[in-house]
């Protein structure tokens, strides 16, 4: 096996454990590409990118333009001399040069079971959509959006009360063993490459602010999976009593109710329990009023008393 010489692209949280797993292989990566620091938190300091600190950290030279097309850049990432092109999360559209560049061409770890959900919210869709299970799939980086041929793939159930950013966290580190081995196998020579079916293909488009809002008149199960799957941003959201509530946590009883959607059926130390469209009950473990503290029900409920027959308004 000869060593394939890697540029790695990648920016957040979900690609370090690719990166770390191709540092601890026999495949030096010749350099990292990822965006430019960028102010975070609530102080808003400019502070350093989940994937640069790893790569600082492991001693691999980083790269952070502002644009691909800016001048330099591509004599800079050509200078690398890279076999092969890793991504993971990158967060920007590769330029056609780019694809071009290294000899073996660009590989991408794309954090659903292709060609279900393309696109930038792959983990958050599948669960809002209640998918039982979802996967990572190792693919050939062209120019349609997540359209390449499959490498390798992994599949990952999902637990029906698993948060988005639980399930991104066990995805990456599925991606980034089987990337590793993808890698290796690519070292030996050419393996399989199988095309998508473009005519199954779903979507994943970017979550907002606006998904936030939750509609009561949706089965208990679809307002669970709406509650975790927009956990941790940007949070699923419900107005009672002209007061915006965040809520963090929820479970489906079995229960069954008569009253009308949104309608709070029981409140006590366990949840405040609100009926559903398909008379199911979802049970609220975690809130938080707007401008307060995410608290369990009871102590939410300790400050502020939720009666029985109040109603969560339409979105």
């Amino acid at each position: 096996m000869t060593p394939v010489r890697i540029l790695f692209f990648g920016t957040p949280d979900f690609a370090v454990p690719t990166l770390r797993a191709l540092a601890a292989s026999p495949h030096p990566i010749a350099g990292v590409v990822t965006q430019p620091d960028r102010p975070r938190g609530r102080g808003q300091h400019v502070s350093r990118g989940a994937v640069a600190a790893a790569a600082d950290a492991l001693g691999l030279p980083v790269v952070q333009p502002v644009k691909l097309s800016d001048p330099g850049v591509r004599e800079t990432l050509a200078a690398f001399n890279a076999d092969l092109g890793v991504v993971a999360a990158y967060g920007k559209i590769l330029p056609a040069w780019l694809l071009a560049l290294p000899p073996r061409g660009l590989i991408n770890v794309h954090a659903s079971l292709l060609p279900a959900w393309r696109g930038a919210a792959p983990v958050h869709r599948a669960i809002l959509a209640g998918d039982r299970e979802t996967g990572v799939t190792i693919m050939r980086v062209v120019q349609a959006l997540d359209a390449g041929a499959m490498l390798a793939r992994v599949v990952v159930p999902i637990d029906q009360a698993v948060t988005s950013d639980v399930l991104e966290r066990q995805l990456a580190e599925a991606g980034a063993a089987v990337l590793a081995e993808t890698v290796s196998r690519l070292a030996h020579g050419p393996i399989d490459e199988v095309p998508q079916d473009d005519a199954r293909a779903t979507y994943a488009p970017k979550i907002t602010r606006a998904d936030s809002a939750l509609d009561w008149t949706a089965p208990a199960h679809a307002v669970h999976d709406r509650i975790r799957g927009l956990h941790p941003w940007p949070h699923a959201s419900s107005t009672l009593d002209g007061h915006r509530l965040i809520l963090h946590r929820s479970e489906c009883l079995s229960a069954r109710s008569t009253a009308e959607p949104g309608t709070v059926v029981q409140a006590s130390p366990a949840g405040l329990e609100v009926s559903a469209g398909d008379g199911g009950v979802v049970r609220l473990l975690v809130l938080q009023a707007e401008n307060g503290r995410r608290l369990p029900a009871a102590e939410f409920l300790a400050g502020r008393p939720i009666a029985v027959g109040a109603r969560f308004e339409a979105p």
